[in-house]
């Protein structure tokens, strides 16, 4: 098979099993018929290219990752292919939405296994959110009782499946290691609060062991009202239009950044309980990217030299090498 031919088969896989894109949907993005659409598809599973999941090497936008990787001074950053959604308009908003996280968290959970592979010992930070949520949903078929996870931050009082205590709960569950969190909230009440909550004992310990992580796997949340920490009634109203005000683009664990990577002098960031740029600075950090919304807050972070690796899905990959291009010419 030409090379061509196997990149052509590798992307028709992804928009479908991945993308959940159907066969005329995916035919009209790659420009060919249904039915040849449907034969790659069967020789896809065939050959064995499509299995539990898609290997991402075979499938990124190579010149996308590199700029991204040489631009911001990444060992390494992995692209999902492009789905297309800047031109398109066939797709809602939320469904591009659950779309990106979900190709995110297949790239991310690809990432994960091959780090839990060797079977030695190791200890792996997460954040929290929808795209680590889809990695621990993506990641499948794995023992590594030699892992142990730990969530670098607080937890959130909903109880959802994208808390930090829920996610190092899937993960330890997943693959049969330990999960270890921080016992104490997302944003303490006071800074007083703060300062009594990190003097516990059992907070002490948790913080030692995510300092100790040999990979933290984070993502990035921009500051709109549709974002999650307004959605879910983390911040209000009136403390967003205060973190905008102060320079905020964009928050990581509840610390909050401009547009330069430096964390903003705001009350939020003195109440949060979590690891600082500082702890993230001495630890290999992956950041999540799913949604091109989420553009500027991933540029901001990315700026702050905490982060290593990017995992981002192709069409946030485009939007951000555009909104760097466009910010270098100002």
């Amino acid at each position: 098979m030409q090379d061509s031919e196997e990149a052509l088969m590798v992307r028709a896989a992804w928009f479908y099993y991945v993308g959940g894109l159907n066969q005329e949907q995916t035919a009209t993005r790659l420009g060919i018929t249904r039915a040849r659409v449907n034969k790659m598809l069967s020789e896809a599973r065939d050959s064995g290219l499509v299995s539990i999941s898609i290997d991402h090497q075979r499938v990124g936008m190579l010149p996308v990752e590199d700029r991204l990787r040489e631009r911001f001074g990444l060992d390494f950053c992995i692209s999902t292919p492009a789905f297309g959604f800047r031109e398109a308009g066939d797709v809602e908003s939320d469904a591009q939405k659950q779309i990106a996280f979900r190709a995110v968290g297949v790239a991310a959970a690809n990432h994960l296994k091959s780090l839990l592979s060797d079977g030695q010992p190791i200890t792996i930070g997460t954040g929290w959110g929808r795209t680590i949520e889809q990695m621990t949903l993506q990641l499948a078929g794995v023992r590594a009782p030699h892992a142990r996870f730990i969530s670098v931050m607080g937890s959130l009082t909903a109880n959802n499946a994208y808390n930090p205590f829920e996610v190092v709960h899937a993960l330890a569950r997943r693959t049969g290691g330990e999960g270890f969190f921080l016992p104490v909230p997302f944003i303490a009440d006071t800074i007083e609060d703060r300062a009594v909550l990190l003097s516990q004992r059992s907070v002490v310990k948790a913080l030692e062991i995510a300092r100790s992580a040999a990979v933290c796997f984070i993502s990035a949340g921009e500051l709109t009202e549709s974002s999650l920490l307004r959605r879910q009634g983390m911040i209000s109203r009136s403390e967003l239009d205060s973190l905008r005000a102060c320079g905020a683009v964009g928050d990581t664990n509840g610390i909050f950044f401009d547009n330069a990577g430096n964390q903003i002098d705001h009350d939020l960031n003195r109440r949060t309980i979590a690891l600082g740029f500082e702890d993230l600075m001495k630890i290999p950090v992956i950041l999540l990217i799913a949604g091109q919304e989420k553009a500027a807050a991933a540029r901001g972070l990315l700026k702050s030299g905490v982060v290593n690796g990017l995992i981002i899905d192709g069409d946030a990959a485009e939007a951000l090498v555009d909104l760097d291009d466009t910010a270098k010419t100002r």
